[in-house]
């Protein structure tokens, strides 16, 4: 599985963005998917996960409310739609997909068995 990620950029306080994350192969779909970040300087954290039937969505605290993320299996596809952001939403957004935990993704990166390069959002005050 190959992920690509983008849809990233520069806005201000309160702007929207959605991130796009492709996926190549036709195991895609029964796949969990999530969307990890990593600002300058911190380690990596989690930001959202979506169960294989998009059925299970989890979020991190800091952007649950703000961030909504969905799948298109047709497209192969992960989103991460981004609301009301804020300074502290500057990072590097990677999407990853986990081939194990289907059904109840999990928060952790190192579940993850494929990455994506990153896109870089930065949110400017």
């Amino acid at each position: 599985v190959q992920l690509q990620a983008s849809g990233g950029g520069l806005v201000q306080t309160g702007a929207s963005l959605r991130l796009s994350c492709a996926a190549s192969g036709r195991t895609f779909s029964s796949y969990a998917m999530g969307w990890f970040r990593q600002a300058p300087g911190k380690e990596r954290e989690f930001v959202a996960a979506i169960g294989w039937s998009g059925s299970r969505t989890y979020y991190a605290d800091s952007v649950r409310g703000r961030f909504t993320i969905s799948r298109d299996k047709f497209k192969n596809t992960v989103y991460l739609q981004m609301n009301s952001l804020k300074a502290e939403d500057t990072a590097v957004y990677l999407c990853a997909a986990d081939a194990q935990n289907t059904a109840y993704p999990k928060r952790t990166g190192t579940e993850y068995d494929y990455w994506g390069q990153g896109t870089l959002v930065t949110v400017s005050s």
